[in-house]
């Protein structure tokens, strides 16, 4: 695996934020079903999805909106050829591996792939699964953590320096080894630790450790 140290990188963010966002499932509630034609959520959780239509709506628009505007963005990938790596940011969009492997292979393109951030998306489900659902269609990798609080009603928690957090560094690891992922692996931490140790803990965790 390659390794990077906040490098810069090629990379597309679709950051969609709204200033009231609407009510959503939490984290653990989540149940989505989608329509595979057009990656529309039809279901976010189980039993009455009324109080979440909006976020329904809001997801959807934003599927189409990203979709249009990617597509746009392909026949300049293929001839610079340049990946478009679609990030999993923290906006409440494609908050499921399920989802957003649909979204990366709905543009049916070498050249379109995923931008994983494990610590993105730690509270929606393990890091390992994001991996194994996403398998060759990642690109390159941030390495992030990210801290459960158990006690938070929406069971959310906050991003800390690389293992300090609630990821299980050996078993994401295996994850990587069973997808045979070989790309980079940048660091993109806000944490208050040196370069030196950063690094160490970084040869820590592709050591299996």
């Amino acid at each position: 695996m390659m390794r990077e140290e906040e490098a810069p990188v090629g990379r597309l963010r679709l950051v969609k934020r709204r200033s009231n966002p609407p009510a959503m499932p939490r984290a653990w509630e989540f149940q989505i079903e989608f329509n595979p034609a057009n990656g529309h959520l039809t279901r976010v959780v189980y039993g009455d999805n009324a109080p979440y239509a909006d976020y329904i709506k809001a997801h959807n628009h934003a599927t189409d909106m990203s979709l249009e505007w990617v597509k746009r963005l392909i026949p300049l990938a293929e001839k610079t050829k340049v990946v478009i790596a679609l990030e999993n940011v923290s906006n409440n969009l494609w908050v499921t591996p399920e989802i957003f492997r649909h979204f990366v292979q709905s543009f049916q393109s070498p050249w379109v792939k995923a931008y994983y951030d494990i610590g993105n998306h730690v509270r929606f489900a393990p890091p390992e699964k994001w991996i194994l659902t996403l398998n060759k269609l990642i690109a390159k990798i941030h390495v992030k953590d990210y801290l459960l609080n158990p006690a938070d009603p929406d069971g959310r928690g906050t991003s800390v320096n690389i293992r300090e957090g609630s990821v299980r560094w050996p078993v994401l690891r295996q994850a990587l080894e069973a997808v045979d992922y070989n790309g980079w692996m940048t660091i993109e931490s806000n944490g208050d630790i040196p370069f030196e140790e950063r690094n160490r803990r970084l040869d820590l965790i592709l050591a299996g450790q």
